[in-house]
């Protein structure tokens, strides 16, 4: 991946839900939800205060993190889904 985040901004690579239910059932593409889960690949180096110091970032490259449904920017490069999701927009951290 040659993609570095700019800013406060981090890339995403979302966790897919499964393609079959519990009882067997298997799900169409259309079907799913969007996923809300992720795994940080790359982290931008933090918003700039008016001083022009750096914001540290609270999530760092490995965490597992949620975020809202409709959130960032959904790219594709080498045939997979990334997105590119700005610090607020993430809920939490999966510990």
């Amino acid at each position: 991946m040659n993609l570095k985040p700019l800013g406060d901004r981090l890339i995403v690579e979302p966790i897919e839900q499964e393609e079959m239910t519990a009882s067997g059932i298997v799900l169409p593409e259309t079907a799913k939800e969007k996923p809300m889960q992720g795994k940080v690949l790359a982290i931008g180096p933090g918003a700039r205060k008016e001083d022009g110091s750096r914001i540290a970032m609270d999530v760092s490259q490995g965490d597992t993190v949620l975020y809202a449904k409709y959130a960032g920017t959904e790219v594709k490069m080498d045939g997979k889904k990334y997105l590119i999701l700005k610090e607020t927009d993430v809920l939490a951290v999966v510990q």
